[in-house]
C-alpha cells in the first residue's frame, strides 16, 4: 500500500496530524490536501479528542503549492483546494494549533494562518515567496490579513524575504516560539485539554468570525485572482525558474 502523506495519531485527547511528505516539501499537493481533510473530519468526530495539533516531519513545515502540479495541470484547481482547506481548519469546531520547526513558505503560511493557535521551534523560518514567482498571496490572505500587522504584512509581503520566530510573533503570526518547539506548544494544549468541549466550540466561533466573514466574501476573489495568476505566463516563467533552480528572467 502507498504510504500517507499525512500521518494520524491520538494521544491525552489530543489528535496529531503529521504532514509526512519530506520529499516534496510537504507541498500542498491535491493527495495531501485529501488526506489532511479527512484527518481533520477524523478528528472533529472523535468524542475523545480536545484540540487537534498540525505538524511535520523532515526541516519543512510546508512548502506552499506543488509546483509540479501548477505547472501541469488546471490552474484554478490548487487554489480552490487551499481555501476549501483553510475553511475547513477554521470552522472546525476543536482548536487546531500549529507546530512548525521548520522552515514554513507560502500556502504553508496559510496553514498557520488558519489554525487557532501555531507555535514556532528554532529551526522555523517564513517567507511569502509568491512575489518572487509571479503570483501574489491570494487565497492565504484569507485568514491572515485579518490577523497580522498591517505594515508588517506589506513588508514580508511585497519582499519575499524570510524572517524568524521572534518576527512572526511580533506581527502576529504565530502565538509563541521557543529553542523547543515541543516545550513551547505543551502548556496550550494542557489549557485546551482542561477546557469543556462545548466551552471550546462555541468561544472558538466567537474568535473567528470574522475570518469566516472575510471567507465568504473575497474567498471566490481570491480564488479567481489566484488561479489567474497561476495561469499567467508570468507566473509559469517563476514556477519553472524555481523548478530549474535558476533566476527568472526578470530577475535583476
Amino acid at each position: 500500500m502507498t504510504e500517507p502523506l499525512v500521518r494520524y495519531g491520538v494521544a491525552e485527547a489530543v489528535a496529531t496530524l503529521t504532514l509526512d511528505s519530506p520529499a516534496n516539501r510537504n507541498a500542498l499537493s491535491s493527495r495531501l490536501v485529501a488526506e489532511l481533510e479527512e484527518g481533520l473530519t477524523r478528528a472533529a468526530a472523535d468524542p475523545e479528542v480536545r484540540a487537534i495539533v498540525l505538524s511535520h516531519t523532515g526541516t519543512v513545515f510546508c512548502a506552499g503549492a506543488d509546483l509540479t502540479e501548477a505547472t501541469s495541470g488546471d490552474p484554478g484547481s490548487a487554489p480552490r483546494l487551499l481555501v476549501k482547506l483553510m475553511r475547513a481548519i477554521v470552522e472546525l469546531p476543536k482548536p487546531v494549533v500549529a507546530r512548525a520547526d521548520g522552515h514554513v513558505r507560502a500556502g504553508g503560511l496559510g496553514l498557520l494562518g488558519a489554525c487557532d493557535l501555531a507555535v514556532a521551534g528554532p529551526a522555523a523560518t517564513f517567507a511569502f515567496t509568491e512575489v518572487r514567482l509571479g503570483l501574489a498571496p491570494a487565497v492565504i490572505s484569507l485568514p491572515l490579513l485579518p490577523r497580522l500587522n498591517p505594515r508588517a504584512a506589506a513588508c514580508w509581503y511585497l519582499t519575499g524575504a524570510t524572517f524568524d520566530g521572534p518576527e512572526a510573533e511580533r506581527i502576529g503570526l504565530v502565538t509563541g516560539h521557543g529553542p523547543d518547539a515541543d516545550a513551547v506548544l505543551a502548556p496550550y494544549l494542557d489549557a485546551l485539554c482542561k477546557a469543556s468541549p462545548q466551552g471550546l466550540a462555541e468561544t472558538k466561533r466567537l474568535v473567528t468570525a470574522e475570518v469566516l466573514r472575510v471567507f465568504d466574501r473575497d474567498g471566490e476573489e481570491m480564488a479567481e485572482l489566484s488561479a489567474r495568476l497561476f495561469g499567467s505566463v508570468e507566473a509559469q516563467e517563476g514556477m519553472h525558474a524555481f523548478l530549474e533552480r535558476r533566476p527568472p528572467s526578470w530577475a535583476r
